[in-house]
C-alpha cells in the first residue's frame, strides 16, 4: 500500500511516499526560512502564497524521485490542522483534488498526530509510550496509548519550547531560526554562567510555562553594556541548559501518572523540531536511563515538519478503517485528544 502524505502546516512544503512496510520511497521538503528570515518570523501569508507556488515542483520531484506513477497511489494523507490555516487549506486542497481525480482515498491528519507516529517509523516502539512533543508551536507531554487515543497531561500554558528559542535568538540578534542557532552558540558556553527562573517547578505539576524565561534572558541581556561573542555563548548555553532541566523535571512528574496506567511500559518518545536539539536529547536519556526507561526519538530529518509522518499517520489510519469525506474542513485549531473520522 502506497500513500501520498502533505504537509503544508506552517513554513515547510513537503511531499513524500511510502508504504505500508514504513519504507520511504521519497521524502521532499522545501523549506521556506529564507523568505520569513527578514522578518525574524514566519509570515502566514507569504507562507500561504508560497505553498501554492511549490506544492505542484515539490510534488513532481517526490514522484520522481519515487520512481512510482502517480495513479499506482492507494491513498492521499494531507495535514488537515493545526497549523497557519492559509497554509492548511492549500494542502487540504490540493490533496482532495489528487484523491478525487485519482478514485483513491483521502485522509485529514492531525499534524500532532504526524509528529506522535514518527518514531514507530524508524523505531521497533509498541503502544503505549509517553510522549514528549516539543516545537517552535507546540509543548505537550502526552499518554500515546493506542492509535486515536491520546491523553494530554502536560502543555504550556503560554509559550512553546521552540518560541522561547527563537525568541531568544532574536534578542542576541542571532538570526532566525533560533533553535539551531542557539543549539550552536550554546556549544562554547558556561551553561552555569547566568542563572535564569524555572517556571511552575512544582511537584505534581506537569504544565511548561516559559514566558518568564523569555523575560528574564530579555532583562539579563538589557542589563550587560556589551554583548561579546563569549557572552552570547553563555546566554545561549545558560539558557539552554533551564530549558533542559524543566523537561526534565516535567516529564520525571509525569512517570508518576503514566506508570500508575502503564506499569510495565518504559518507552518514551521525545518529538517535533526541537527535539533534534541533541543537547536536550542527551541530557533527558542520561537521566531517564537511571529509571530504567528507554528514550526514542526520530532522525532529526524527520523531527522537523516533513510529510513521512503525514504518510505514516495515513497508513495507519488507513489500516484502523479511517479516511475523511470530501467536505473536510481545513482546522487551525486541532486537538490531539479530539481526533474522530
Amino acid at each position: 500500500m502506497l500513500v501520498l502524505g502533505i504537509e503544508t502546516s506552517c513554513d515547510e512544503t513537503a511531499v513524500a511516499i511510502i508504504d505500508d512496510k514504513k519504507k520511504i520511497y521519497s521524502n521532499k521538503i522545501y523549506s521556506q526560512i529564507d523568505l520569513h528570515k527578514k522578518f525574524g518570523g514566519v509570515v502566514p501569508e507569504i507562507a500561504a502564497r508560497s505553498h501554492v507556488e511549490l506544492l505542484p515542483h515539490v510534488l513532481e520531484e517526490a514522484i520522481k524521485e519515487a520512481k512510482v506513477d502517480l495513479k499506482n497511489i492507494d491513498a492521499v494523507a494531507a495535514t488537515g490542522g493545526p497549523g497557519l490555516i492559509g497554509g492548511v487549506m492549500v494542502g487540504v486542497m490540493y490533496g482532495k483534488t489528487i484523491a478525487s481525480a485519482l478514485n483513491k482515498k483521502f485522509i485529514a491528519i492531525n499534524h500532532l498526530e504526524g509528529h506522535a507516529l514518527i518514531p514507530r517509523v524508524t523505531e521497533n516502539i509498541d503502544y503505549p509510550y509517553l510522549l514528549l512533543l516539543i516545537s517552535g508551536g507546540h509543548c505537550q507531554i502526552v499518554i500515546v496509548e493506542k492509535l486515536g487515543k491520546y491523553e494530554i497531561i502536560g502543555k504550556t500554558i503560554d509559550d512553546a519550547v521552540g518560541e522561547a528559542f527563537d525568541k531568544t535568538a532574536k534578542l542576541l540578534d542571532l538570526g532566525y531560526p533560533g533553535g539551531p542557532i542557539v543549539e550552536k552558540y550554546a556549544e562554547n558556553g558556561d551553561e552555569k554562567a547566568f542563572t535564569f527562573p524555572k517556571p511552575l517547578l512544582k511537584k505534581g505539576e506537569c504544565n511548561f510555562s516559559f514566558s518568564g524565561l523569555k523575560t528574564a534572558v530579555r532583562n539579563q541581556i538589557n542589563k550587560l553594556d556589551k554583548l561579546s561573542e563569549k557572552t552570547k555563548s553563555d546566554i545561549c548555553v545558560s539558557f539552554q541548559y533551564t530549558v533542559s532541566e524543566i523537561i526534565n523535571h516535567k516529564i520525571m512528574e509525569s512517570f508518576k501518572l503514566f506508570n500508575s496506567k502503564f506499569p510495565h511500559s518504559k518507552n518514551v518518545v521525545i518529538s517535533g523540531g526541537v527535539a533534534a536539539n541533541k543537547y536536550i536529547r542527551k541530557k533527558l536519556s542520561e537521566n531517564i536511563s537511571t529509571l530504567g526507561y528507554k528514550l526514542f526519538y526520530p532522525p532529526i530529518n524527520l523531527c522537523t515538519d516533513n510529510a513521512v509522518m503525514i504518510a505514516y499517520a495515513g497508513i495507519e489510519r488507513l489500516n484502523n478503517g479511517d479516511y475523511s469525506n470530501l467536505d473536510f474542513e481545513p482546522k487551525s485549531r486541532w486537538s490531539l485528544d479530539n481526533i474522530t473520522y
